[in-house]
C-alpha cells in the first residue's frame, strides 16, 4: 500500500517562510513526477509546482521566484520551499505523486494534505 504524507505546514505572517515536506511510502517500484497543489477555501484545487524524476521543474506564475520544488530520489520525498509568503497563499497544501507500485499499477497519489496560513 503507498501512503504519502505531508508536513510543515503552519501559520506564517506574511513575508515570511515555510518548507513543506511530503514522504512517499510502500510498495513503490518508482516515482514519475511529484507535485504540490492547493486549494484554498471556495477555490479550486490548482498546481502549486512540479518536478520530474530528472529534476525539470514547473511553477504557477503566481509562486514564480517564491517558491521553489525539489526532490530526494534516494528517499522518496519531495519538498517546497515557500518565501515571501502572501496572504493570498494561505491553502491547503496537497502532494502528489504519479507513480508505478510494486504490483505493477500506475497511478496518482495523494497525500491528506497540510494547512499553511499567512497572516497580513
Amino acid at each position: 500500500q503507498v501512503q504519502l504524507v505531508e508536513s510543515g505546514g503552519g501559520l506564517v505572517q506574511a513575508g515570511g517562510s515555510l518548507r513543506l515536506s511530503c514522504a512517499a511510502s510502500g510498495a513503490i517500484f518508482s516515482i514519475n513526477a511529484m507535485d504540490w497543489y492547493r486549494q484554498a477555501p471556495g477555490k479550486q484545487r490548482e498546481l502549486v509546482a512540479a518536478i520530474t524524476s530528472g529534476g525539470i521543474t514547473n511553477y504557477a506564475d503566481s509562486v514564480k521566484g517564491r517558491f521553489t520544488i525539489s526532490r530526494d530520489n534516494t528517499k522518496n520525498r519531495v519538498y517546497l520551499q515557500m518565501n515571501s509568503l502572501r496572504p493570498e497563499d494561505t491553502a491547503v497544501y496537497y502532494c502528489n505523486a504519479d507513480l508505478i507500485a510494486f504490483d505493477g499499477r500506475r497511478g496518482d497519489y495523494w497525500g491528506q494534505g497540510t494547512q499553511v496560513t499567512v497572516s497580513s
